[in-house]
């Protein structure tokens, strides 16, 4: 027996003006940013790497992944931790806002262009209280080289030092 999905759970985030969100079954946490250990040579928008609970945890600033200007205030910032290619990444958002339940079929094709995001990065946009919320594609916030360079990143940072 097979049931179509009728409706989607989204977790709503800002960035700057902006209103995304994200299916809520690819999020695994949403926390509080904590100590970064930044990277050297590590592409402009990745802000470093956190531990949480003994996971090394890359963390991409999607302010910077998208080319917008830098937040203000890191207080009130985010994290969501995802699950991109089977790797956990941390994307840092403004703020995390509410879940909101959409019908999939009031989910439209996202416009070529969204205020300088392009839609490679999109998988649609919604109408939810009459405000349009962007649908993320979690899988491509990362170009597959990127996915793989983070991987690599995870666990050069998790092995034991040589003695």
């Amino acid at each position: 027996m097979e049931t179509d999905i009728q409706e989607i759970q989204l977790a709503c985030f800002r960035i700057g003006e902006a209103l995304f969100a994200a299916d809520i079954m690819r999020i695994k946490e949403i926390i509080r940013p904590q100590r970064l250990t930044r990277l050297p040579k590590a592409p402009v928008f990745m802000e470093g790497v956190i531990n949480l609970r003994g996971a090394v945890i890359p963390v991409v600033d999607l302010r910077k992944r998208f080319d917008l200007a830098e937040a203000c205030t890191v207080e009130e910032a985010r994290l969501l931790v995802v699950a991109v290619a089977r790797q956990l990444v941390g994307l840092m958002v403004d703020d995390v806002t509410e879940v909101v339940t959409v019908q999939i079929q009031d989910i439209k094709p996202a416009p070529q262009v969204v205020e300088g995001i392009g839609s490679e990065y999109l998988i649609g946009v919604c109408l939810v209280k009459d405000t349009l919320i962007m649908l993320l594609n979690l899988d491509r916030i990362l170009t597959s080289r990127e996915t793989s360079a983070l991987a690599g990143i995870s666990r050069r940072a998790e092995a034991p030092l040589p003695r």
